[in-house]
């Protein structure tokens, strides 16, 4: 490339890189990114009532003489927690790895969402033998630690893709729960409610499990800048 033609090059270089800055000055950098997205706000919701109470028949100085079932748990107005919502076929950053307590005897938390191959951090702050099952639909073991102590901590990977519970081999009434997928998914809070951002324009199915309660899926259209509002009814 000669002298002049360089000299060209450059110059047309300069003004792009100029036209483009000011361009973000003008609209902000985050601007292209938001008329290409919007999000999903919605409530669970049922007119089941929660169960109530187990009776304890084990370790009742830590655990106490019942404890309360979270199996549905349901606020004033009806609005349903541990629901988990996916927005099928968007992919998301899913956390690689998180924990599971045993804590006053029950999981904490019940329900949660990891990425395929999370590792998993099971410990206990009960000074009683706990154990951790983890298992697949399918009814296979993923892994089953003992947690004997206060403070240990054990490391274990959930491989695939799917619904893992957990149960204790000495509490038979604790539960837990692992949502495990690459797809953009959110819990339902205390009052019901969830969000779902930054998700790509277009039209979607959006599906919902519970651990007790049904519900069908929806079809939701997310438009740009904009959210997009959905109820489910479980029954």
């Amino acid at each position: 490339m000669d002298g002049l033609m360089f000299d060209v090059v450059v110059r047309e270089l300069r003004h792009a890189a100029l036209a483009a800055g000011l361009f973000v000055a003008l609209v902000g950098p985050n601007a292209l990114d938001a008329q290409g997205t919007g999000s999903v706000t919605g409530t669970v919701t049922t007119t089941a009532s929660g169960p109530g109470r187990l009776r304890v028949t084990i370790d009742q100085k830590v655990c106490g003489n019942e404890i309360a079932d979270e199996s549905v748990v349901v606020n004033g107005s009806g609005g349903v927690a541990n629901a988990v919502i996916t927005l099928a076929g968007v992919k998301a950053a899913t956390p690689a790895a998180s924990g599971v307590m045993n804590e006053k005897c029950r999981f904490s938390p019940r329900v949660q969402i990891v990425r395929p191959n999370a590792v998993i951090t099971t410990s206990s702050a009960d000074p009683i033998l706990h154990t951790t099952n983890a298992q697949i639909d399918s009814g296979k073991v993923l892994f089953n630690v003992a947690v004997p102590v206060p403070g240990l901590k054990i490391n274990k990977p959930v491989a695939g893709m799917g619904l893992v519970r957990l149960t204790c081999n000495t509490h038979p009434w604790m539960r837990g729960f692992i949502v495990v997928t690459d797809e953009m998914a959110a819990i339902s809070g205390g009052d019901g409610t969830f969000t779902l951002k930054d998700v790509p324009v277009g039209t979607y199915e959006l599906r919902i499990w519970h651990e007790t309660l049904k519900g069908a899926p929806q079809r939701v259209t997310v438009a740009a800048g904009k959210p997009s509002t959905v109820t489910f009814v479980l029954r």
